[in-house]
């Protein structure tokens, strides 16, 4: 009965870059005649009385391209025999594969059997025209079956060529966000960009927008939240990986905020509990911390401390661990809680609506979202100082590096600076952050809090402001798991409808993931991304395949520039990430995650180097032309009246050398992408496999743009996503090059352009000799090229002729974990 050819077909590998639509209908003769319907009778007498606990059949099937697994059905239970999925699954695939492979699995009360296994030949998939067919499967538990066995399925694949959406941009009215999705596009809504917690008084990039009258005015973060909080009226709900109830939001002397001064959070949400407004806070619960121990935890997110602070007030705070879905194993339950978080960071409250023609008291929903936690080590500005002001208000008791041991304010600078990038939201995209707090506060909650959330918010009580022609289209993002929220549906069609994945009995979102994917996809220009860790596309690495970091983004980006270079078109991508991951350096994660980065590297420079070869190009072009790396750094002169420690490190260690030499990373912690100057993803994402994989850490985001400031006809986009780009710029290196005869400012305008590219590279190459020279001068800028070389072969190397980040031992390629476990690192 089944296909004999495509049980044995083996295949050239082919690069299946697209969408993959999958259906697995069913299968027959999983076990020989006379067992398979003994089992089946045994097993139907097993249902019919409610009998779940003794061993029966659970058979699911896991769908492979090439080395990624990219689907799992959900279990089907006490049909050992002739089980039914009847389960369809929308795929986004970036994978080199000879083959796509189905393998029907029965779970066992600790791991699982193989009952057999079938291929489709990737070439024929890649073809685009539907397969439908019966295989047969082969291997595994069944060798001994009377009967082939088999399985029904059918695939078709869209090429991205093909797809409508490939290299368009945001086009309207066709575009209308990611589809399907959990939360849909809104419209009519307004979105404000932050770069850092703070910016100072003397920050203006100058950015004029479109039509050259109005100007770009950044906003500062921890300033707004400060006064919404004070200004809320009936809620505030707060969800974070660490809430500090000890640090204070408003800092800077020159725009102190009447009142505001030594106010700290925590005394701050009390308050407006006091005036009757209700206040919710939801960190997450750090398992290795322990109050009657007096442990901090691993992580030093002080959830003990946040919960005792709000013990007997009028908030209402529980920590809320990361559970594992309740169908999962009892180890998956423990590697769940014991190794990932809840990472989202939101806070949700009402605000007075200030519109021409709004009617007085009117309020509406606003929500913040986006890298930066409400705790200790974020406050910082567009400086992003090493060794001023510790001994002021800003960082007298705020002071963090977490990059070399023992280091304290005791012992003096650098500090650890900060950059991060945030977001509010206001109209119809706040309510779905709103929706997700509840969605989150139901599931986890104790019995005796799930009633504090308020009943009465709605749109009819909390009107959307109308916002004028700058208005944003927004769609919110989310990492999240049916353990974590509720309101997923069980049955997987439904579930399929709303954008959610279901495999063996588990429901997830990861529509982060997809946003990324499917912008990268849409765009025309270029792409630049921040963000603290960068690793995945793993089924295309030239090794360790089988770590498990599957995520598309970087593949995705690599796989944008090859095409471009093939059509013989400009394009460019930026990708700013720490100098290392934060910890010491040469710690065992820090290492492994940048083994995981350098393998991702690799591997992109690996696609664009080929389509430099298929376009005929080599020698002409450079890798470098499509795609570089940076990271930022500062490095200080002393100063007069500068703080003096009144200790110092230990002589010979990275801390002792990193102030010697009055130098230091600048800690990217930011979640962002910007695509053509029209449009944006901010949110808490990560770009590894925690983050975007769904299961792992639950994470928040959002997609938006404006719809009147596209790129079109009528020119490039020049709205705020444009301003956004170019204040980020102007902090990073444009503020100090205009003083230093620098290039020209218009050559930042066109990203994807040769001249930009390579103008960017020259101000990062300036300041590195500046970083890394025995003199010590301040840096004028902070871009860094990221610490390797590239080959105009596309090979990668260290940058630092020792092959160490300066002031360290630490290998900048990385090295593998001895003791951690892959999942934790990427």
């Amino acid at each position: 009965m089944g296909s004999q050819e495509e049980g044995d077909a083996a295949a050239d590998v082919v690069y299946l870059h697209g969408i993959l639509e999958v259906t697995v209908f069913e299968a027959e003769h999983l076990h020989n005649d006379i067992h398979g319907r003994i089992m089946e009778a045994a097993e139907k007498l097993q249902e019919s009385m409610g009998v779940h606990c003794l061993q029966h059949s659970r058979l699911y099937v896991d769908v492979d391209v090439g080395a990624a697994r990219v689907a799992r059905t959900r279990e089907v239970e006490f049909h050992p025999t002739t089980p039914s999925w009847n389960q369809s699954f929308r795929i986004h695939c970036a994978y080199p594969a000879a083959s796509v492979t189905f393998t029907v699995k029965n779970q066992h009360l600790i791991g699982a059997g193989v009952l057999g296994a079938a291929s489709v030949p990737a070439a024929r998939v890649a073809s685009g025209h539907p397969v439908e067919c019966w295989l047969d499967l082969r291997g595994g538990e069944h060798a001994h079956a009377t009967h082939s066995p088999s399985l029904r399925v059918r695939l078709t694949f869209l090429a991205v060529e093909r797809d409508p959406s490939w290299c368009a941009g945001v086009r309207l009215p066709w575009f209308a966000g990611v589809k399907p999705a959990f939360f849909p596009e809104r419209t009519g809504c307004r979105v404000t960009l932050y770069q850092n917690a703070h910016l100072s008084a003397a920050f203006d990039p100058g950015v004029r927008l479109a039509g050259g009258e109005a100007a770009y005015r950044p906003a500062r973060l921890w300033e707004d939240l400060y006064a919404a909080i004070r200004d809320a009226q009936k809620f505030v709900y707060v969800a974070g990986w660490s809430v500090n109830t000890a640090i204070t939001l408003v800092r800077d002397p020159e725009r102190m905020i009447p009142g505001a001064e030594g106010v700290t959070l925590g005394d701050l949400l009390k308050q407006k509990a006091d005036e009757g407004v209700a206040v919710l806070v939801m960190p997450w619960q750090d398992n290795t911390s322990v109050s009657f121990l007096g442990n901090a935890g691993l992580m030093k997110t002080h959830d003990e401390e946040t919960r005792r602070f709000f013990e007997g007030s009028n908030v209402r705070c529980f920590l809320c661990p990361r559970y594992a879905d309740a169908s999962l194993t009892v180890v998956q339950h423990v590697e769940t809680s014991a190794e990932f978080t809840h990472h989202q960071k939101a806070v949700t409250l009402d605000a007075a609506t200030a519109t021409p023609g709004g009617t007085d008291g009117e309020r509406h929903v606003v929500s913040f979202i986006g890298g930066i936690d409400l705790c200790d080590g974020r406050y910082d500005d567009e400086n992003h100082t090493l060794f001023g002001g510790l001994d002021t208000a800003a960082f007298h008791d705020d002071f963090m590096q977490n990059n070399y041991k023992h280091a304290c304010l005791r012992r003096g600078g650098p500090r650890e600076p900060w950059h991060d990038v945030h977001c509010r939201l206001e109209g119809p995209g706040a309510w779905d952050v709103l929706a997700n707090f509840e969605q989150r506060w139901r599931k986890q909650a104790p019995e005796e809090l799930r009633g504090c959330l308020l009943d009465d918010l709605s749109p009819a009580a909390l009107p959307d402001p109308a916002f004028d022609d700058g208005s944003w289209n927004v769609q919110v993002f989310r990492s999240i798991d049916d353990a974590s929220v509720e309101g997923f549906p069980s049955d997987p069609a439904e579930a399929a409808a709303l954008g959610l994945t279901s495999g063996k009995d588990v429901t997830v979102d990861r529509s982060i993931q997809v946003g990324y994917i499917e912008a990268i996809r849409r765009a025309r220009r270029f792409v630049y991304v921040e963000n603290q860790y960068f690793l995945g596309g793993c089924a295309s690495w030239a090794e360790d395949r089988d770590v498990g970091c599957l995520n598309l983004v970087p593949v995705e980006i690599a796989l944008k520039a090859a095409a471009m270079i093939r059509r013989g078109e400009r394009f460019a991508a930026y990708v700013v990430t720490p100098m290392w991951p934060e910890g010491l350096p040469d710690g065992e994660a820090v290492q492994a995650i940048l083994l995981w980065q350098r393998r991702t590297v690799e591997m992109m420079y690996g696609i664009v180097m080929k389509a430099i070869d298929d376009a005929g190009m080599r020698g002409q072009t450079h890798p470098c032309d499509y795609l570089n790396f940076f990271c930022l750094g500062n490095r200080e002169a002393p100063r007069a009246g500068e703080y003096a420690p009144p200790e110092k490190p230990e002589v010979d260690t990275d801390y002792w050398r990193a102030q010697v030499n009055r130098r230091g990373p600048i800690y990217v912690h930011a979640k962002l992408m910007i695509v053509d100057d029209e449009y944006v993803i901010v949110g808490s994402a990560n770009l590894n496999e925690r983050s975007l994989a769904g299961n792992r850490d639950s994470e928040i985001a959002q997609g938006s743009y404006q719809p009147a400031h596209l790129n079109g006809a009528r020119g490039r986009a020049r709205g705020q996503v444009h301003g956004f780009r170019v204040s980020l710029w102007h902090e990073h290196f444009m503020g100090r090059q205009r003083h230093a005869g620098g290039d020209g400012e218009d050559v930042f305008l066109e990203p994807e352009s040769l001249e930009c590219v390579r103008a960017v590279r020259r101000v990062a190459e300036r300041l590195w000799d500046v970083y890394t020279q025995d003199i010590v001068e301040d840096l004028p800028g902070h871009l860094l090229p990221y610490p390797i070389t590239v080959s105009e072969f596309g090979e990668v190397g260290d940058l630092p002729a020792d092959g160490c980040f300066p002031d360290t031992r630490a290998p900048v390629r990385g090295r593998k974990a001895v003791k951690l476990p892959d999942i934790l690192t990427t």
